[in-house]
């Protein structure tokens, strides 16, 4: 064993938070010969937690056993199902009970939040988005424009980096909107750049963007379970998250929303309806008119899918248990010293903020070629790490699972596939 390796096992034996790794399913290095992998593509989709196949086998065996019934007879009912997830969800994200909902997912969310939320009139048409926001968010902000009549090259901002940097600083997007915030309807931003790792100040931005009189929402499929957020302090308008990176519940998994209390009870916000959305009191009466209730569930639409439900409560449960501040602290330990490995990489680049104020549980590398070299990762030394065309290559050292031994085996794969 080296010194290296010694150092990253001694790490490992003394970290303040030992690893949850056994909770988890390591899916085995490719190659057969049955050794886990050392799995960095939490940022992409998380790994299954063991407990998740006998929650959902609960749920399949109520529905066999009571049928119709189960919505109130399940030992989890499901009519009030979502509520469970609630509380949990809201410590997750910062915010109070009543302004979050478990529903749909990520961009249907985004949607619903623009369609009440995106309001063009007179000349403040604009949305403003960063220019390596993810591609889902590109296409669903220019559709908003195309659907309320506007053309997406002129309502459309994309917030460009300096020349010769690789991300936004926090005063050129407040200079930004000082200078030309009047002609914003909507801030929108990712809290965690899927393609950097960049970590935006959501507290100061969301101020400037309310000082500018835009609206401002979050995408959070970075940030949800990856960083403290504070959704209510901020008073951030709406955000939006998915729930299968980070929160480990599955490809495709029912996504999370937030929206402001203050927002929650105004009747003059226009919104898209369903059936979910009416206040549960009277839900069952079958009105015409909706009823909505005073909380994020005015937003919901169809009455939600308990087999999908179950494995984003798992994940909650953990969350809860071990807390974001202490996967927080760890988070920092475990990319700190991942990036002071790639630091000795010659033939790298990392774009990834030095700042660990300034970053999430992600390191972006820039590599000649991004797609063969996962490949080698993966084959010749069991880590799997994520490529985004043409040239990065995304780490994510996942606290709960991710260990200093796994960020030991990256560095010395990388070196050795880069050389």
């Amino acid at each position: 064993m080296s010194t290296r390796e010694r150092e990253a096992r001694s790490l490992d034996a003394n970290d303040p938070l030992p690893t949850l790794r056994e909770e988890f399913l390591i899916p085995s290095a490719p190659g057969g010969d049955h050794e886990e992998c050392a799995y960095f593509a939490g940022n992409s989709l998380g790994l299954q937690p063991r407990a998740t196949a006998a929650r959902v086998a609960e749920e399949l065996q109520d529905w066999a056993e009571y049928g119709v019934e189960g919505h109130t007879d399940a030992r989890r009912p499901w009519v009030s199902y979502h509520e469970l997830l609630r509380e949990p969800a809201a410590r997750l994200v910062g915010a109070l009970p009543h302004e979050v909902v478990a529903m749909n997912t990520l961009t249907v969310n985004l949607h619903l939040m623009m369609a009440s939320f995106y309001r063009p009139s007179g000349a403040r048409t604009r949305i403003v988005i960063e220019d390596t926001a993810f591609p889902s968010d590109s296409y669903a902000v220019a559709s908003q424009a195309v659907h309320h009549g506007l053309d997406p090259a002129a309502a459309v901002v994309r917030l460009r980096p300096r020349d010769g940097e690789e991300n936004l600083r926090t005063e050129d997007v407040v200079a930004f909107l000082e200078r030309e915030g009047d002609t914003v309807a909507l801030l929108m931003l990712g809290g965690v750049n899927y393609l950097t790792g960049q970590l935006m100040d959501m507290e100061t931005l969301t101020k400037a963007g309310h000082a500018a009189g835009a609206v401002v929402g979050w995408d959070l499929a970075h940030a949800a379970g990856n960083v403290p957020l504070r959704l209510h302090d901020w008073d951030v308008d709406f955000a939006a998250w998915c729930t299968y990176k980070y929160l480990n519940s599955g490809p495709g998994a029912v996504a999370g929303c937030f929206v402001h209390e203050r927002h929650v009870g105004n009747p003059e916000i226009p919104r898209l309806s369903g059936w979910w959305g009416t206040d549960p009191a009277v839900r069952f009466r079958m009105d015409p008119e909706i009823a909505h209730p005073a909380s994020a569930d005015a937003w919901a639409l169809s009455n939600p899918p308990i087999l999908s439900l179950a494995p984003v409560l798992v994940s909650l449960e953990i969350f809860d248990r071990v807390g974001m501040d202490a996967l927080r602290a760890k988070s920092l330990r475990l990319t700190g010293y991942l990036a002071d490995r790639f630091a000795e990489i010659g033939t790298i680049e990392v774009l990834t903020p030095p700042d660990p104020a300034a970053r999430g549980t992600q390191l972006s590398v820039r590599v000649a070629d991004a797609r063969a070299t996962v490949t080698r990762l993966a084959r010749e030394h069991g880590v799997i790490a994520d490529a985004r065309e043409p040239d990065v290559i995304r780490f994510a050292p996942v606290p709960l699972y991710c260990t200093f031994h796994d960020c030991h085996r990256a560095a010395e794969a990388l070196a050795a596939v880069t050389a």
